[in-house]
């Protein structure tokens, strides 16, 4: 996909994002993947609520001032700057991380036979990954049509 086509908002890119994840079973996958990470992330910030919080922030700032870049160019730099400083907060979120992307690419590869979409808009597809999950907890995105309401 060359830079003149890249999808130009993250309002844009949902619809494309779900469509990728049209098998329940692959979205089931996403949902224990990111609900493990969440666990184990919760946990480090339980554990060491100053640090972890402080570079739990950081990250989440640096994803807020990043969150355009994905318009313009793949934003792998920013996705790893924000990995990095929550793995500098507590080297258990790497096992976090290790967790939600086994079981999204086990997901992708083997249910839904098609790339992750991480691979081409890495910082875009966290935020759309906790969107989906979220979107599941409210009790939506199970089964039917995966396109959900924007908001």
């Amino acid at each position: 996909m060359s830079d003149a086509h890249r999808i130009q908002s993250f309002a844009e890119f949902w619809p494309y994002y779900v469509g990728e994840h049209r098998h329940p079973a692959c979205r089931a996958m996403h949902f224990v993947g990111t609900g493990g990470f969440i666990v184990v992330l919760a946990g480090c910030v339980a554990l060491a609520p100053v640090r972890m919080g402080g570079f739990l922030l950081a990250g989440l700032v640096v994803a807020f001032l990043a969150r355009k870049i994905e318009a313009r160019r793949i934003a792998v730099f920013e996705a790893w700057a924000i990995s990095v400083l929550w793995i500098v907060g507590n080297p258990w979120v790497l096992l976090g991380i290790f967790w939600a992307y086994l079981f999204a690419w086990i997901g992708h590869f083997k249910i839904e036979g098609n790339r992750p979409a991480t691979f081409k808009y890495p910082l875009w597809s966290l935020f759309g990954d906790f969107k989906m999950v979220g979107q599941m907890m409210m009790g939506r995105l199970w089964r039917g049509d995966p396109v959900a309401p924007a908001g």
